[in-house]
């Protein structure tokens, strides 16, 4: 069994086609998915799935990129993630590739979502895009480690992966790491303790290959762990038990 530990299936592209995506995660042995929040705006629709839906949890959050009609305030994440659906913080973090001169207001509202997150004792949805070194700055001026998370859809360096394990964090990979130009992030797979890996879609972007270029969904996780059981080595089964067990160790030992 495997899971999708990031995904955006509230989003119209997969909503359009839900009754099919949720068939495909059968088909696919894909157990449970993790329905991250981009805004305050649309979290509603994300709670009422993951209450509609057993195999289907939740995050509360704002994306860095993100123009919210409703800025995060500490005590408003922390008093959305106080339902038992809700497994995590973000996604949050630094993009300097989107948005460009002065990002201090973007960098405050990462700090909001790290205190919110040691609050309410929830991992943390990381979000970074060509900002790493602001990124792990916060993170350990901020005390993240105390409560951890996940780098999701990783495109950093191997250093920057170790860095962030340092700091009690996972790293996901997205279909990304399919992608034959992703030289160094197959080295990150093969490198970093699977025992500190995740998987994901971002769906329904990033599918990967052999599906590029298309809409995405969480029944593709499965080809990301074909990849990473082929740069590692190892087999499929031991790819899905350990990603399974990393994801059950970080989200739910102690929020459902």
């Amino acid at each position: 069994m495997f899971i999708d530990s990031h995904c955006h299936i509230n989003f119209p592209e997969l909503t359009k086609i839900f009754d099919e995506v949720l068939a495909n995660m059968r088909q696919n042995e894909i157990s449970h998915a993790l329905c991250v929040s981009v805004n305050l705006e649309d979290f509603p629709q994300i709670q009422m799935l993951a209450e509609q839906y057993e195999h289907i949890y939740a995050s509360v959050g704002v994306h860095p990129d993100h123009e919210s009609d409703t800025e995060p305030t500490q005590a408003l994440l922390v008093q959305l993630a106080q339902h038992p659906k809700v497994i995590a913080i973000g996604e949050t973090g630094l993009d300097y590739f989107r948005l460009k001169g002065d990002l201090e207001w973007q960098r405050a509202r990462f700090r909001t979502h790290i205190r919110a997150a040691r609050e309410c004792r929830k991992p943390l949805i990381i979000h970074t895009r060509e900002a790493a070194q602001d990124t792990l700055r916060l993170m350990a001026e901020e005390g993240a480690a105390e409560i951890g998370g996940v780098m999701h859809c990783f495109t950093e360096s191997l250093e920057v992966a170790q860095a962030a394990i340092e700091m009690n964090f996972y790293i996901s990979f997205s279909g990304i790491v399919t992608f034959k130009n992703a030289i160094l992030l197959k080295e990150v797979a093969r490198h970093i303790p699977l025992e500190r890996i995740l998987i994901e879609t971002d769906s329904p972007y990033l599918a990967p290959v052999p599906y590029r270029g298309k809409l995405n969904q969480p029944a593709y996780v499965k080809h990301v762990a074909e990849e990473i059981a082929k740069l590692r080595g190892i087999s499929l089964l031991e790819v899905g038990r350990a990603t399974t067990e990393n994801f059950h160790r970080l989200f739910l030992s102690t929020s459902v």
